[in-house]
């Protein structure tokens, strides 16, 4: 898809990989809407944005994974710039590190790393098939073909995110409708290194698990990749090709990779027990 004079709507846009989405959108003359959970942040996004591209973009604030607040997102796109043709399902939490989530953070992980997805779908995929054109992008992880050590509950739901971008693919691509899903490791953004900080032991692990598994990118050098992808209607977009052969190495052998998991865990779990 050429997304010049498109209208775009993307999660997560006050930072990281969704404002850099978006700077790349604007600069090839799209219009986006950039949403995000905190309003006071992604406006301001927007408004450094508009500073150097006048008019290309507005912001909004609301929890991505709610069906009525992504319906008024699309409201406000339309009224503001146009029919949507892009969605960014990027926005995305991490959650407790391994059986310690509480059923209460597995339903906000689920809900945030999964759902917000398919109700953004639900939501848009109808008038997408009447006009015969629409591009949903899901922002899922390395994470979704291969694991994360440490966190059950972003492995479990960025799984799912990449079949449910999958099933989108399949149920909708002969009728205009393309989808891309966005497989990273590591990238240099909050969710990398929250505010806080990882103090326990197992949240080191994770942290040290995405650190040492490859290259940290920046948001810029993913945005690169994701337009490409669309200009290409490609499907699993890999800002680091090696996941591709991590992921041919564990479908070849399942038991052996998992056990090569197992290893690569205690080294780290060694490292940061000192």
């Amino acid at each position: 898809m050429d997304v010049a004079g498109k209208v775009a709507i993307v999660t997560g846009g006050a930072g990281g990989i969704g404002a850099a989405i978006a700077r790349r959108l604007v600069a090839a003359d799209a219009k986006v809407l950039i949403v995000d959970l905190d309003a006071d942040r992604v406006a301001a996004t927007a408004e450094e944005i508009n500073a150097a591209h006048p008019g290309t973009v507005a912001s909004a604030g609301g929890d991505a994974s709610d069906s009525a607040t992504i319906a008024e997102w699309i409201a406000q796109a339309e009224s503001t710039f146009g029919p949507v043709a892009l969605y960014f399902a990027n926005a995305g939490i991490g959650g407790a590190p391994g059986l310690d989530l509480s059923d209460e953070q597995w339903d906000q992980v689920i809900d945030i790393n999964l759902l917000a997805h398919v109700r953004a779908a639900r939501a848009l995929v109808p008038a997408w098939e009447e006009r015969g054109e629409g591009y949903f992008v899901s922002t899922a992880s390395a994470a979704g073909l291969l694991t994360q050590i440490g966190s059950a509950g972003y492995s479990v739901t960025k799984h799912a995110a990449v079949g449910f971008a999958e099933w989108m693919s399949i149920t909708y691509g002969d009728k205009g409708i393309r989808t891309s899903c966005l497989c990273p490791m590591g990238v240099d953004t909050k969710l990398l290194h929250p505010d806080e900080g990882a103090e326990d032991a197992i949240g080191k692990l994770m942290q040290s698990a995405v650190e040492t598994a490859g290259r940290v990118l920046t948001p810029e050098q993913v945005a690169d990749d994701v337009l490409a992808a669309i200009a290409d209607e490609r499907f699993l977009i890999l800002p680091h090709p090696e996941v591709l052969d991590m992921y041919r190495h564990k479908g070849a052998d399942y038991d052996r990779w998992l056990s090569g998991m197992r290893r690569y865990q205690k080294s780290l779990l060694d490292a940061v027990n000192g």
